[in-house]
């Protein structure tokens, strides 16, 4: 299944992952958040519907990883990097080429919609 994901006004291609929290994930569309930076690297929002856990521990996160921390904490990372934190894959950007840049250091507005 593929999205569009939509940051402070530039879009992008997403391929969901295979798995139920994914699939809840896309049934759920569309949605709009206001979206927190956190570390530098990632945009995070808690939703008020959880989804199924199927965490792992990830060891790499990848420009363009969209994952859920816990029930409920949707995360788009911008950036790559190591990590000890397991999570549950949703879903990845394609070509992330300019996702950093769009999401910038601050708060960004990203919206996801089945593409």
């Amino acid at each position: 299944m593929n999205i569009e994901v939509t940051v402070n006004g530039k879009k992008f291609t997403a391929v969901l992952a295979d798995n139920k929290a994914a699939e809840m994930f896309y049934e759920m569309l569309p949605l709009s958040f206001e979206m927190e930076d956190q570390n530098g690297n990632e945009k995070c929002r808690y939703m008020s519907k959880k989804l199924p856990q199927e965490s792992e521990a990830v060891g790499e996160i990848q420009m363009g990883d969209i994952m859920l921390f816990g029930p409920s904490c949707l995360v788009v990372f911008y950036k790559s990097f190591q990590t000890t934190h397991s999570y549950t894959r949703i879903g990845h950007i394609e070509n992330a080429d300019g996702l950093d840049k769009a999401a910038g250091g601050w708060d960004a507005e990203i919206t996801f919609r089945k593409a």
